[in-house]
């Protein structure tokens, strides 16, 4: 077994203080502390040293963290093959994502897990892709789904992660009800120029992946309104006030006034959904066995949509 002291200095390496180790692991600040001088007495070694009012890692505790990603690693194969060889299965299973993949993604893969692990404990996690990725290191959850464009700047080449494509999940265009391309089920960019837009804030991914859009068939689209949440976004089409992009997977439920139209044409903005767990833990029959019943869940939501 790996000391869960060693884990917990880990998760200060990526943390940096006490505080935000202790709400990451969901452990307290004086058991995070005891662990961390536990761990330091029984190695004999001088890992922390302190930094103002606060504590930093020594070059050797550096070292220590650097050199325990390959031991985590093969203690996740040996665990996974050992309930496999049993035909045994873990007791608790996290699972985390940000709120489109929560909601259309992992509440299903819970559900059926309610069915058909019954003694399983199933916890989810709706998370940013950075915090679900260091929930991950911390095995506060064992699965997470995020968008490819998001987990990129975190994991891209990480040996820690093993990344498993899911879905391409194209943008549809929201548009009022009582507006005249309402009546048609596909649309073209081209089309929609000079209409008033509302997208995400610059230096968002879905900002780019609209403006990627608008590049790729050579014309400037005209941004009015900025929104973050696809809620606020979708309210505001269907108050008139512009159109704008929406995933697929993102369900409008009893939106008032909008309209869901496909796009058309060569080049149609996509974001890709990845599933990312611990390399070693990739081939127990849990997350084997989740992976598929989130590819099939997505096929589902697509062919309907």
């Amino acid at each position: 077994m790996i000391d869960q002291r060693l884990l917990t200095l880990r998760a200060f390496a990526m943390c940096g203080t006490v505080s935000a180790t202790a709400e990451l692991t969901g452990y307290s600040r004086s058991a995070i502390s005891a662990q961390l001088r536990e761990l330091q007495q029984s190695l004999g070694m001088r890992l922390l040293v302190k930094d103002g009012r606060g504590l930093r890692l020594t070059s050797t505790g550096r070292y220590l963290v650097n050199q325990t990603d390959s031991l985590v690693t093969e203690w996740d194969r040996i665990r996974s093959e050992a309930l496999t060889a049993g035909g045994q299965t873990q007791r608790r299973f996290g699972i985390g994502g940000f709120s489109t993949a929560a909601s259309s993604l992992l509440a299903p893969l819970a559900s059926e897990l309610r069915t058909s692990r019954p003694d399983v404990q199933v916890q989810m996690v709706e998370a940013s892709p950075e915090r679900c990725f260091d929930l991950l290191l911390t095995e506060r959850i064992d699965l997470a789904v995020v968008v490819a464009m998001q987990a990129a700047s975190h994991v891209d080449g990480d040996p820690r992660f093993e990344l498993t494509p899911l879905l391409d999940d194209p943008l549809d265009v929201m548009v009022p009800s009582a507006h005249p391309l309402a009546e048609r089920e596909t649309v073209r960019l081209e089309d929609l120029a000079q209409e008033p837009w509302i997208t995400a804030a610059p230096g968002s991914t879905y900002h780019t992946l609209f403006t990627a859009a608008f590049t790729a068939v050579g014309v400037t689209p005209r941004i009015e309104h900025e929104a973050i949440e696809w809620e606020t976004a979708t309210a505001w089409v269907g108050a008139g006030l512009g159109i704008g992009l929406v995933p697929r997977l993102f369900r409008l439920g009893a939106a008032e006034n909008v309209t869901r139209l496909h796009l058309e044409g060569p080049w149609q903005p996509t974001r890709r959904i990845i599933a990312a767990v611990r390399s070693g833990t990739q081939d127990s029959p849990l997350v084997r066995s989740s992976l598929e019943c989130l590819k099939a869940t997505a096929r589902g939501i697509l062919s309907r949509s």
